[in-house]
């Protein structure tokens, strides 16, 4: 019996230390991850694992890379030269204007302005002038240039070849419709940011072509404004004069009708357009307000005359002869007073001085009276004046009114004579403000840059097509990867059997060649053997009483290394002193007794059926040369394995080998396709999975695990066989996968290469040369690696 409490002497060399069975055994079914946990894997971009691909595909990345710069060569080779010219243009705004009421070309100081610049030096018009003005239509080397892109290309750089174009089979038009396309087509303007500036570009195989079409072009623009500058003052010159002449006749008639009907209604108009009748009311109407005045005036002097105050009239008091008089009355008047104290009144002296005073007193009087008099003829007069105008001005008035009616027609034919006069002398001053800007040319825009002649092509560039090409082949590599990577359902390494099965990774078993498998196995230092020791140590902890006392070895799909596993297995804890049995449970195709040098006469499936003596029930159990090794081979091969092995008496005799051997191992047919090692994995305590490299599929082995735990097996972990370990990639990515320290103890002078690439391929034992097997090694690494990927997918 196998003793669960000396795990720690069975441990197998090289492992210093014993692990914990619980980080393999979690109850029933449910097993982690072998020495990882996946709840707590790191998700999201890894740069190692993209370091990792780089590696395992890093001869397709070199041949892709080799490739792009190959075709980046042959594409730069496949395009014609070409060459660049610019020309800068200032597009000119106007500061003032020439016209204030008509304007004849009319310019935004704003972006439009100068995208409308650039559009038209695109357009088709510009085009056909450029072709008209350097006579492109009648150059073939123009007309039909070069192919820009074609396979022809090579032979024609490298000897000099020129295509002889089809120049006459060409017409005039159909010439002229190629040259501005190719104009057009070549042709790039762009607006130079934060100025004013338009850039001008033409590419052409020809450089003078690229500068002197660049050049033209902007010429053109500059010749084509001014010219359409000049027919728009023509053409306005031209409206202006039809115009003048249609307003002109207008005029006269207006004129000859208003004429004729003043003469005919007896309109009198004085040379401040008013009528007869109006003046003559307006002189009346002074003339009355003036009468008016005056009688008032004489009609106050006469009130005061009436009152007896006449003498105090101003004439009166103006009147010289009348001052002399009242002089001379007063001087007498006071004579006679002087001499009436002296002489007495019947005095002659005294009458004499009273006849002379009363004399002079009528002389006075009369004379009051006569200004007097004249004062009131004078009111008498304005009274009449005043009645006579007033008399006047209503006969006018009368005049006025039939005026009127007839004036209305004479206004309306007046007005539209002013209107055409207007219009007239509008027209002729603005005829003259044409004639004069019509002989102005101002330019809109201006070269400030010629293009030069370009002295080396600008395309094909060399360094970007091989920048390109090797970055699209870089991108197609990264792409196949993909798809490679997409499209492989099978395991290239142990991260992937974790992460797919969720099992524990108990071993990993390097690739050996087939005739040198046996070799290998016996070899105790080989890496294989090394590989199986370490699997052995890994079942040792794989359950929380140590390796399981009946243990099913299986796989997904046959040729997987299940029975090389049953052998080794059996081998290694014999090896512990622990009696091992090893049986051949596949009934369909046993190889055990194969491995072991046995016959397959009589085995398990004749106990099964009874078909053995009593007498031969001993010899069905071999002894091997294995110390503490015992064989049970598969036996005759029966029609209904899956009968036998699902008997009761299969599972008593499993129990029964149980506690006479330390451990049963079970050697169980494929699972696909099988219902065998479903049966036989429920018999057993454990059951442990073969999972070949590069080999059995995914959803193969992903299938043949369902069933196992669907039949009440306890999946202790996987082994993973085949692997290449030997690889560079690989071993990148596991360390501790070190090819030489699997071969630890043998002669480093001579390497022996026990494992190969995961094709199939055979390899020689030993390198002879060392250099040439390495190079050979990673080629078909490389190579075998996608064709077995190949194989796999399909």
């Amino acid at each position: 019996m196998l003793d669960r409490n000396r795990q720690h002497q069975i441990a197998g060399p090289g492992h210093g230390q014993a692990l914990s069975a619980d980080l393999y055994y979690d109850g029933g079914q449910n097993y982690s991850p072998y020495g990882r946990d996946y709840s707590e894997q790191e998700q999201g971009f890894n740069p190692l694992k993209l370091l990792f691909y780089v590696v395992q595909y890093r001869w397709l990345f070199v041949i892709m890379a080799a490739a792009g710069l190959v075709a980046g060569v042959i594409i730069t080779m496949m395009q014609t030269p070409k060459y660049q010219a610019t020309t800068q243009l200032e597009v000119l705004v106007p500061s003032a204007k020439v016209f204030q009421d008509i304007e004849v070309v009319s310019e935004n100081a704003d972006v439009r302005a100068f995208l409308t610049a650039r559009e038209k030096l695109k357009s088709r018009a510009l085009a056909q002038r450029v072709v008209f003005q350097l006579g492109l239509s009648e150059k073939p080397d123009f007309l039909f240039p070069t192919p820009a892109f074609s396979l022809s290309n090579i032979f024609y750089r490298a000897f000099g070849i020129s295509k002889s174009p089809s120049f006459e089979e060409k017409t005039p038009e159909e010439r002229e419709e190629i040259a501005i396309k190719r104009v057009l087509d070549d042709l790039t303007v762009n607006l130079v940011t934060n100025t004013s500036l338009l850039s001008i570009t033409f590419v052409d195989q020809k450089p003078k072509y690229a500068s002197d079409i660049a050049n033209q072009v902007a010429q053109s623009f500059i010749d084509q404004r001014l010219d359409q500058t000049s027919e728009t003052s023509d053409l306005a010159r031209q409206f202006i004069q039809e115009q003048v002449l249609q307003v002109k006749q207008k005029l006269q008639k207006s004129e000859e009708d208003l004429v004729a009907y003043a003469k005919d209604a007896g309109i009198t108009i004085t040379g401040d357009d008013k009528s007869l009748i109006g003046s003559n009311i307006e002189a009346l109407n002074t003339a009355l307000a003036t009468a008016i005045q005056d009688r008032l005036d004489a009609g106050r002097v006469v009130d005061q005359i009436d009152k007896g105050r006449g003498s105090s009239l101003a004439p009166v008091l103006e009147s010289e002869g009348l001052q002399k008089l009242n002089e001379k009355l007063a001087d007498l008047t006071s004579q006679y007073q002087q001499k009436l104290g002296i002489l007495k009144p019947g005095f002659p002296e005294m009458q004499q001085l009273q006849s002379q005073i009363k004399e002079l007193q009528r002389l006075y009087n009369n004379g009051v009276l006569a200004i007097t008099d004249s004062l009131r003829l004078k009111y008498q007069e304005a009274q009449n004046k005043e009645a006579d105008l007033k008399s006047k001005l209503a006969e006018m008035e009368k005049q006025q009114v039939i005026f009127n009616d007839k004036n209305i027609k004479y206004t309306i034919l007046k007005r539209e004579v002013d209107s055409n006069r207007s219009q007239y002398d509008n027209l002729i001053a603005k005829l003259n403000e044409v004639g004069v800007s019509s002989e102005l040319k101002t330019q809109s825009a201006a070269i400030v840059d010629f293009a030069s002649l370009p002295d080396r092509p600008y395309s094909p560039r060399l360094s970007i097509n091989l920048a390109i090409a090797l970055a699209l082949f870089m991108a197609l590599s990264a792409s196949v990867i993909y798809v490679i990577e997409l499209l492989n359902n099978t395991f290239t390494n142990p991260e992937q059997v974790e992460k797919e099965l969720g099992l524990a990774m108990l071993g990993i078993l390097p690739l050996v060649e087939d005739r040198e498998l046996m070799a290998s196995i016996a070899d105790q230092k080989s890496g294989l053997s090394e590989a199986y020791r370490s699997l052995r140590t890994s079942l040792q902890f794989s359950g929380a009483e140590g390796a399981p006392r009946s243990l099913v070895v299986t796989s997904s799909e046959p040729s997987e290394g299940k029975s090389t596993t049953s052998f080794k297995l059996g081998q290694d804890f014999a090896a512990l002193g622990a009696r091992v049995l090893i049986v051949d449970g596949d009934l369909r195709k046993p190889n055990l007794h194969r491995l072991f040098g046995l016959d397959n006469t009589i085995g398990l499936s004749n106990l099964l059926t009874n078909t053995v003596r009593k007498e031969d029930l001993a010899s069905i159990f071999r002894a091997t040369k294995y110390p503490n090794v015992t064989v049970l081979t598969s036996g005759t091969i029966p029609p209904n394995p899956a009968d036998l092995l699902s008997s009761p008496k299969m599972a008593l005799i499993v129990t029964n080998l149980g506690k006479r051997f330390d451990l049963v191992i079970i050697d169980a047919p494929p699972i696909v396709g099988l219902s065998d090692a479903p049966i036989l994995s429920r018999l057993a305590e454990g059951t442990l999975m073969v999972i070949s490299t590069n080999q059995v599929t995914r959803k193969s082995a992903k299938t043949a695990l369902k069933r196992l735990r669907a039949a009440g097996a306890n999946v202790v972990g996987a082994a993973m066989s085949k692997f290449a370990v030997n690889k560079f990639d690989y071993n990148y990515a596991y360390k501790y996968m070190n090819y030489q320290y699997y071969n630890y103890g043998t002669d480093t002078n001579t390497p022996k290469i026990e494992g190969k690439v995961d094709d199939g391929a055979s390899q020689p034992a030993y390198a002879k040369s060392p250099t040439f097997s390495r190079l050979v090694r990673r080629i078909r690494s490389s190579v075998g690696g996608f064709l077995d990927r190949a194989k796999s997918i399909s």
